[in-house]
């Protein structure tokens, strides 16, 4: 499976512009809309790679019905899901698999998605999202996302 460690951590909040000005203030991040990740689950999302952070809110209007709604309701503001870095996602879904993890989500984008929505710096991006919740007490994220090399 090849496990590189933290990616990053999502984290839940109710106004996604005040959070991300918090961290771009405390740690200096760099933040970058990805919405069109988002969209489906009725979420905004911006992520700070060089922080390791993916900021996450409901899009207006979606407020008791997006994919962090429930979670805002009864948690309030917090980390919701911990992406851990793997060399072979498929592997690692395999092993989730034959130890009772289902996949409740899955991405891969193409280099054409990437280059369009993730700045091109990634070579390869791979997500399972795991239905880890009540045996972690957060979801878990398998993420296999390969640097572009450099020239």
């Amino acid at each position: 499976m090849g496990l590189r460690g933290v990616n990053r951590v999502m984290i839940a909040v109710h106004d996604l512009e005040k959070a991300k000005q918090q961290y771009t203030d405390l740690l200096g991040a760099t933040f970058f809309d990805a919405n069109w990740t988002g969209e489906p689950f009725g979420i905004s999302v911006s992520i700070a790679w060089d922080a390791g952070i993916e900021l996450c809110s409901p899009l207006p209007g979606r407020e008791k019905d997006s994919a962090v709604s429930q979670f805002l309701a009864h948690r309030g503001e917090g980390v919701m899901s911990i992406f851990f870095g793997v060399d072979d996602g498929d592997a690692a879904m395999k092993r989730a698999s034959e130890l009772g993890y289902g996949c409740v989500n899955s991405l891969d984008y193409t280099q054409e998605e990437i280059d369009q929505h993730l700045e091109g710096l990634f070579s390869r991006y791979q997500e399972f999202n795991l239905d880890s919740y009540a045996r972690c007490g957060f979801a878990v994220s398998l993420a296999r996302i390969d640097d572009k090399p450099k020239p």
